[in-house]
Parts: structure tokens; sequence; C-alpha cells
């Protein structure tokens, strides 16, 4: 029996409540990183205002940095930290990374001073940057071949949308409710606790995936346990399938493939986090508009939208002409949205945001649906 023969049985098992729950279990995990990342772009503003921040403030563009960036260099030194955990089994480290995101969301309504706000975001970056690392791994792993594309996009894609969506109207909920604004900007930062707490439990349920029992610990009695209990299949084999092959050796094995998906997930990023952490605040009172409205309208008439492009094309056409699609419309659209003010025409806020918004479309139609979510990597081996 080839190794490929013994996942057969997953790869080929029709999408099933398992695979539903397994999509539910790890995408409220990105659905709150998603939430947790946008809602401080919404309430910035209100956040350097309760702390007497201004524009004119010498430490301002310090301070603006530190708030916004502190979860994201979290999430860096995260992913590294539970990268190299995970291979010490994905199961026994899954429902910490929602742990400590339930634990830095709920400490943000109760901060004194911005640096304590600073440090907690921290602690809350932590924890998404395991789930970034765990969760598309996890889901790719369940999934069966013929829907791994399009679950990683829902997933790991749409729901971080989902989530983002849910601060700027929560966001807006409050403003029309006339709270001060410093307790909305708490309440909105706090309430990113609540669907990281709700799978807690079922994170620790979860089982461990086939690939990992099989290819990295090797243990074939487990790994047959939990391929009858998803796919409903004997598998019997005695084969050893464990992956002897050092990560360094992989990584010269498919290095150019590797710094690949690492470039372009670095340069869909600067503009990706830079329009998440900014567009609210900064883009949104440029132009006018309520900072959660702006949010609520880039996220339901631009990026969801894209998202289900993604959805429905990612199988059929492929990720390389997406990525390429993607990046050119991203390239195109800033580049008009930049260039829009200085071209002798009535500046028009709708139409600015318009083109700020077509970005935003391009990117999770493409990029925001390939290499943002994962899929360059985990679709390579499971070391």
């Amino acid at each position: 029996m080839n190794i490929s023969d013994v996942f057969k049985p997953l790869d080929e098992a029709k999408f099933s409540w398992f695979h539903v729950k397994s999509l539910i279990t790890t995408g409220m995990g990105v659905f709150t990183d998603g939430y947790d990342l946008s809602s401080i772009g919404i309430v910035l503003l209100s956040v350097l205002a309760s702390f007497g921040i201004t524009k004119n403030s010498p430490n301002y563009v310090e301070v603006t940095s530190l708030i916004s960036g502190s979860a994201l260099i979290g999430a860096a030194i995260g992913a590294i930290l539970f990268g190299f955990l995970s291979n010490m089994g994905r199961k026994k480290f899954y429902g910490i990374d929602v742990t400590l995101m339930t634990v830095g969301a709920l400490l943000q309504a109760f901060v004194q001073n911005l640096l304590e706000l600073i440090i907690v975001r921290f602690l809350l970056g932590l924890g998404i940057g395991a789930d970034y690392v765990l969760s598309p791994t996890i889901m790719a792993e369940h999934s069966n071949a013929k829907d791994r594309g399009k679950t990683l996009v829902l997933g790991f894609g749409l729901f971080w949308g989902f989530g983002a969506s849910t601060a700027a109207g929560l966001y807006l909920i409050l403003q029309a409710l006339g709270l001060p604004l410093d307790l909305i900007w708490r309440i909105v930062l706090a309430c990113g606790a609540i669907p990281a707490a709700s799978v807690i439990y079922l994170r620790r349920k979860i089982p461990e995936t086939a690939r990992y029992l099989g290819r990295i610990k090797g243990d074939l009695n487990e790994l047959r346990n939990v391929i009858k209990s998803v796919a409903g299949v004997e598998v019997n084999t005695t084969r050893d399938v464990k992956d002897n092959v050092k990560s360094l050796k992989y990584f010269r094995m498919n290095w150019r493939l590797i710094l690949t998906a690492a470039i372009l997930w670095f340069l869909f990023d600067i503009v990706a986090y830079a329009g998440i952490l900014f567009g609210p605040s900064l883009i949104a009172n440029s132009l006018g508009i309520n900072s959660g409205i702006f949010q609520l309208l880039v996220e339901g008439a631009f990026v969801i939208p894209g998202g289900v492009i993604a959805l429905i094309l990612i199988d059929r056409v492929g990720r390389k002409p997406l990525q390429v699609v993607g990046f050119i419309g991203m390239a195109l659209s800033l580049l008009s949205f930049a260039f829009y003010k200085n071209i002798g025409v009535t500046f028009n806020p709708l139409i600015a945001f318009f083109l700020y918004g077509l970005n935003n479309f391009s990117s999770q139609a493409g990029p925001g649906s390939v290499s943002a979510v994962g899929i360059l990597g985990v679709e390579f081996s499971s070391n």
C-alpha cells in the first residue's frame, strides 16, 4: 500500500457533518482574528482621544503605531513559536490560542493607560499568531481533497471578513445607543472574547489530524481510528508512513516555493494591514465617513463579495491565476485612489471610496484568499 493510499479515504470522503463541525471550530478562531485586528482600527481615534493623544502630541506617530501594531508583533512571535510546537501535536496546543485571545480581549476593557493596552494587545497577538498557524493546518489536514481550497477560503478568508463586519456593526450599535466613547471602545475590544471563548471546548475535543498521526508521530493505531471516525473506512496497513525527513531538508528541496509564498504574503500584508489598521480611522476620517460605516461598507460591498468569487473559482481556475489577477487589481485600484485627488477633477468622496473598495475586492478575490490564508504553506508536506 502506497502512502497516498493510506490517506485516500480522507481525500475522497464526501463533505460531511464532521467537516462542517471542523470548519466552525477552526473558522471561529479566524472570525475572532478578523474581529480583533480590525476593531482596533475602528476605535483607534476614540482610544487616542480617551488618553488625550492628538495629532499635535509629540508622540502621536509612535503611540498610534504601537497601539495598532502591537497585536501584529505578538502574532509574528506566536506564529513562529506555535509553528514549532505544532509538530509536537496539532490538538495538544489547539485551544491555547483562543484562550490567549479570550483573556487578551477581556483585559482590554480594564486598561488604565496606553502602555497597558499595548501590552495586552501583544498578548492577544500571541494567540492570533498561534491561530494563524494551527487553524489553516488543521482545516487543511481534516479536509477532503475536492473541497480543500473552498474550505480554506471560507474558513480562513470569509470568516475573517465576517469577524471584521461584526466589530463594525457592534461599534455602530453602541454609538446609536449614545454611550460615551471611552466605554464604546472598551466594549468593542473586549467583545472579541466572546467568539474566542465559544470554541475553547470544541477545540479540545477535535480529533488529532490523521496526517500528523501518520506522517509525524507515526502512530498507526490512532491513525486508523481517526480515519475510521472521519471517513467510516477501515484502513488495514502495517506500513510505517512516518516521514523521517528533517524539516531542513524539505526547506532545501522546496526553498523556492517557500520563499515565493513568503514574499507574496509579505507584499500582500503590507497593503492589507495598512488598510485594516488605518483605513477605518485615517482614510475614513479624510473622506468624512464614520469609521464603523466605513468598515462595514468595505467588508459588505467589497471584501465578502471578493471572497465569494474566490470561493467559486479557486478549485476551478486555480491559485496562480487568482493571485496574478488579484495583485494587478490591487495595484491599479490603489494607484487610481492615490492619484484621484491630483488629476484636476472635482473631488468626490464616494468615488474615492469606490476606488479604495476595489482594492479590497481584488485583494480578497485573489491574494487575500490564496497566499494570506496560508494555502501555499499548508498544502506542503505535514512537516
